[in-house]
């Protein structure tokens, strides 16, 4: 099932999106509501998905499905090409650090770059989004765990992010954090490890890789976690980017306003975004 936080006439709601409509699910609170109580629900969302009707897609503004996540957090450094353009060594333990809730931005909106800032970078990522989660969660537990995935975009400013050893600074300015343009649930996904992703700046692919190649899989990012912490739902994890960054290319290529900058996910679609000065 496809799952979207929308706004029409006003009015922000959590809706199920079925080729090109979305039908509003009927119910009150959040996506992080709908998340918490999704035993109790998807049945008759299910029906709901089935029964059809809504309205068109065209007609309404998506938002980032969850808007304001309990916590973000995203692993560095997690695709072998990436490390090898970073000019840094395979970590032997996972390189996490977090980003802002007022990161977050809607898939389709513009993403702002800082004001007297020159270095806002892309990185396309598979973002996990955790349901039941839990403490202590194993690997081998870590599936049941995640209620579904969407698209993310990793906006990194890097003068600020290699200005300290921590990187939550550098990755957490207001919009550098869009996701959607929905959440596919878990049991639509399948396996989340094979599945392609992709970043285009004015249509040139910049990234092009599969989440087969991550350094460490999506099971182990969550058992890694939750030894330290609750995950709730809710929460979304950033699970790397794969090389083809712009501070790596020669010359780099920083983005500048007017730049639009399309990430994609197989199965689960994209988003996009044009850069504009902050003003």
């Amino acid at each position: 099932m496809k799952l979207a936080t929308y706004t029409a006439d006003g009015r922000t709601r959590t809706g199920i999106v079925v080729e090109d409509r979305i039908i509003d699910t009927g119910l009150e609170g959040t996506m992080i509501d709908l998340i918490r109580d999704w035993d109790a629900l998807k049945d008759g969302l299910a029906a709901k998905a089935v029964a059809g009707g809504g309205i068109p897609l065209a007609e309404v503004t998506l938002e980032a499905p969850v808007q304001r996540p309990g916590k973000i957090f995203a692993i560095g450094l997690n695709y072998a090409d990436h490390i090898a353009e970073s000019n840094m060594k395979t970590p032997e333990r996972q390189v996490w650090f977090t980003k802002a809730q007022t990161s977050v931005n809607a898939p389709f909106a513009d993403v702002e770059i800082a004001k007297g800032t020159m270095t806002a970078d892309y990185e396309v990522e598979l973002v996990a989004v955790i349901g039941k989660g839990g403490k202590h969660v194993s690997a081998d537990d870590a599936a049941g765990a995640i209620f579904g995935y969407c698209v993310g975009n990793d906006v990194t400013e890097r003068m600020w992010q290699h200005a300290s050893p921590q990187w939550s600074l550098g990755k957490s300015f207001d919009t550098h954090a869009p996701m959607g343009p929905w959440i596919v649930t878990a049991d639509e996904v399948g396996d989340p490890h094979t599945l392609g992703l992709r970043c285009f700046v004015n249509g040139e692919k910049r990234q092009d890789s599969n989440t087969s190649h991550l350094v460490f899989n999506i099971w182990q990012q969550v058992e890694h976690l939750s030894v330290g912490m609750t995950l709730e739902p809710g929460d979304c994890l950033f699970t790397g980017t794969p090389g083809g960054v712009g501070a790596a290319m020669d010359p780099r290529q920083f983005l500048k306003a007017g730049d639009v900058v399309r990430c994609e996910v197989d199965g689960l679609g994209h988003i996009e975004a044009t850069m504009v000065a902050e003003g």
